[in-house]
């Protein structure tokens, strides 16, 4: 956190923190293949959720929501690249009561059509043969081009109440008023598609949403993912010294932690080297707040119908057989929970879960057990290479009331709703006024800027350092509110031994190295050439 003083650092050595971290690896993966059961399912895979109000010059008055899905893609993943699965719903929730249930739903549902039944066909030798590929030549034109053989579409609506038995209304076109939206073929290549930029930005519609009476804006397709990781290096037992090497991240100094890893986009496995499939959507403040407090709270979900069985016989159209009522298999708040805080037995149940029944999982949050983890895996051989006698190196406050703040019910004054109840949510206190892209701060409210994480998660804010500073006690200390130093009352310095440590993987990530607009995420990285994502 930008603002942090060292004076925690010197209980420290290089080599002790090397060791002290070294059973960090499983947390950092935002949600990428997080659970058992998800790495079967890859097309339904929710990765990140992004809330925060637009910064988008003149749209201050929107939320906009991200959520992406299938993280990891490689840019030449082809020949199919990476369609959605027609079979499931995605979902994006939102609850502006503070009760744990979805007040407003967004559902997209999506088709996969081929022109003409066949594709791009070609004649061969007197014989007319569909071909092997999706596309036959470069595209350019949207929302259909000649040249592409398979088209997707989508549509969304808007369920007011229960997602199960809420009233349904299409959210339509701005444009001619039509339900179905187009969505642009992944990014196969510079010679495939020469200037994806202006070819994407085509499927960028105006949309009506029911009961709004400002138009708001949708979009789905193939972004460069911005989660911000140093991915290998961690699964590597930790290869680095995580401790920020410079006084500030960036300065290029040298003068923070002796050997410690300094922010380079070097580092960086995910951001500006794999792609993820978005759906954005931007909506009015005044469409979401209801009669709440202005908090609202957002989670993203996919189901898949009850049943799915392999056809023996299958065609284009049916591959597998489905049916039964949709259950959920993936769900997205706050980032990083499902990894870092519940047990491997509960991970494919909390998937299935709704925040509502977020009960059953509190003692993951009131007594985690990761920094226990570290506490048990090294205290011992800190305590022998410093000569030091510290008593745990977790945390000692139980029950975790900073971890409950974060995850389950908000902070007050901040982002907690008129009504609390304990659910894990991301929320946004959309009354915080927006802090403009170049100005953002890459930890958010501990850096000074209460429009970021985890008020809300915009693009730019590395919630992978943050986390996991506050697992192991960041807040327990004073941390700057309007340039002042304010203790939150949740805990005490003394209750975490190195909660005031700069702990960094090295992965920066900032609102300047994404869009100023709407998407906001980069467009996405080519299959060809190479050099352009390594």
């Amino acid at each position: 956190m930008r603002n942090l003083k060292r004076g925690g650092m010197a209980i420290l050595t290089s080599a002790s923190v090397i060791g002290l971290l070294a059973a960090t690896a499983p947390v950092f993966a935002s949600s990428h293949r997080e659970a058992p059961g998800i790495t079967k399912s890859p097309k339904v895979d929710g990765t990140d959720f992004y809330m925060f109000r637009s910064y988008e010059p003149g749209r201050e008055a929107y939320v906009t929501f991200l959520a992406n899905y299938q993280g990891l893609q490689d840019p030449g993943g082809g020949p199919n690249y990476f369609t959605m699965d027609p079979d499931a719903v995605y979902e994006i929730h939102v609850d502006n009561m503070g009760d744990a249930k979805d007040h407003i739903t967004f559902q997209f549902k999506f088709t996969n059509t081929l022109v003409n039944d066949k594709g791009v066909t070609l004649s061969v030798g007197g014989k007319t043969n569909a071909i092997a590929v999706r596309a036959a030549g470069q595209i350019s034109a949207a929302p259909t081009d000649p040249a592409l053989g398979e088209t997707e579409a989508y549509t969304v609506t808007m369920i007011t109440g229960d997602r199960h038995s809420g009233t349904r209304a299409a959210v339509t076109n701005a444009t001619g008023g039509g339900t179905t939206f187009a969505k642009p073929f992944d990014n196969a290549g510079n010679k495939t598609l020469p200037d994806y930029h202006t070819y994407a930005n085509k499927f960028i519609y105006t949309v009506n949403i029911p009961g709004c009476s400002t138009p708001g804006r949708v979009f789905a397709g193939q972004r460069a993912d911005a989660f911000a990781v140093n991915l290998g290096s961690v699964f590597d037992l930790v290869n680095f010294v995580p401790i920020e090497g410079d006084s500030a991240p960036g300065a290029g100094d040298g003068g923070g932690f002796p050997g410690g890893i300094t922010q380079s986009h070097v580092n960086d496995e995910v951001m500006g080297k794999k792609n993820v499939t978005t759906l954005a959507l931007e909506v009015p403040i005044s469409c979401l707040t209801g009669s709440g407090n202005g908090v609202i709270g957002g989670w993203t979900t996919a189901s898949l119908p009850q049943a799915r069985l392999v056809d023996p016989n299958p065609t284009y159209k049916q591959p597998t057989v489905s049916g039964g009522a949709y259950t959920q298999v993936s769900r997205l708040g706050m980032p990083l929970v499902n990894e870092l805080v519940i047990g491997l037995p509960d991970k494919d149940k909390w998937n299935a879960s709704e925040p509502s029944g977020d009960a059953q999982f509190g003692d993951y949050v009131t007594n985690p057990t990761f920094p226990a983890i570290l506490n048990l895996l090294f205290k011992a051989p800190v305590n022998a290479t410093l000569h030091t006698n510290i008593a745990d190196l977790a945390p000692t406050n139980f029950p975790r009331a900073d971890l409950v703040a974060t995850f389950l019910t908000g902070f007050t004054g901040l982002n907690q709703q008129k009504t609390v109840t304990a659910s894990e949510e991301l929320r946004l206190n959309t009354a915080v006024a927006v802090t403009p892209r170049a100005s953002q701060s890459t930890f958010g409210v501990a850096g000074d800027d209460l429009a970021g994480y985890p008020n809300g998660r915009r693009p730019g804010d590395d919630t992978v350092d943050i986390t996991l500073r506050v697992a192991m006690g960041r807040l327990c200390y004073p941390v700057p509110i309007n340039g002042h130093a304010t203790d939150l009352g949740l805990c005490k310095p003394s209750d975490a031994a190195v909660g005031n440590v700069q702990f960094t993987d090295g992965a920066p990530v900032h609102a300047t190295d994404l869009q100023a607009s709407f998407p906001y995420l980069n467009d996405p990285l080519p299959g060809s050439p190479l050099s352009a994502h390594r």
